[in-house]
């Protein structure tokens, strides 16, 4: 398996405080990557660094063999790393299909005169990202919701929802922080399923999860982090054995 991300030393202070420890993984291409901890343990820091939210810090970050330039969210998107957000964030008065569209600009050619003058080009475009954003709702399976306002759909299908505007970006590597969080067991185990199709089509998947269970039940790999640091990584039959990962959540 080929590597497709690979962090390197990663580190990120806020004032005093260190929240991320000289962090090192190598993601395959191809994986499901989870990444674990307490709360606090820095998993979205690490997120938020790889995404660009957070461009200042000490370390190295490859990706599909070349240094990524963490300079902004969008340069990131365009080098093909989508996420979604512990909180959900959807354009809450825009519909289903209005949102994935959105998510398609990092792939947008068509510049601010085409946009005014209404040119063939853009309207051919705009037409193909529509069509595009109705295929990844069939694929999330919320095409019934595509005219709903984003704020009136069910919790569950809000997350679908914010994964689809992701998948709009054409992604190689989608970066879940918290996808579960909320859902009850039914649609907790439609998001495995449908984790598991992503994989299935070629897609890179990280995770950052507190459902221990989802994680070890779907990931090739796990890293666990602890006040910042990687404390463990290996296959999750290994990783839930690991003495210091069982003192970090059950604290000795």
């Amino acid at each position: 398996m080929s590597p497709l991300l690979e962090a390197r030393h990663v580190s990120k202070s806020f004032g005093g405080v260190q929240a991320l420890k000289e962090v090192s993984l190598t993601i395959g291409a191809g994986e499901i990557y989870g990444l674990i901890g307490p709360n606090g343990a820095g998993k979205t820091t690490f997120f938020n660094v790889l995404t660009g939210l957070y461009p200042r810090f000490a370390g190295e970050v490859r990706f599909a063999g070349e240094a990524l330039d963490l300079g902004s969210p969008h340069r990131v998107a365009q080098a093909g790393i989508a996420r979604t957000f512990q909180n959900i964030r959807l354009f809450g008065n825009m519909t289903a299909r209005e949102n994935v569209m959105v998510g398609r600009h990092p792939r947008t050619r068509a510049n601010v005169v085409g946009a005014v003058l209404r040119s063939r080009a853009t309207r051919d475009e705009e037409a193909a990202i529509r069509r595009r954003a109705d295929e990844l709702l069939r694929y999330v399976g919320i095409a019934h919701h595509a005219d709903a306002i984003a704020r009136h759909l069910p919790y569950g299908d809000q997350r679908r929802l914010e994964i689809a505007r992701a998948l709009a970006t054409e992604p190689k590597l989608l970066a879940l922080d918290e996808p579960a969080a909320g859902m009850n067991a039914t649609e907790t185990e439609a998001l495995k399923a449908l984790i598991e199709g992503l994989r299935a089509d070629g897609l890179t998947v990280l995770l950052i999860e507190h459902d221990v269970k989802l994680v070890m039940g779907l990931c090739d790999r796990v890293a666990v982090l602890d006040y910042g640091e990687k404390i463990a990584e290996d296959v999750p039959a290994v990783v839930r054995k690991d003495a210091k990962v069982i003192e970090a959540y059950l604290g000795g």
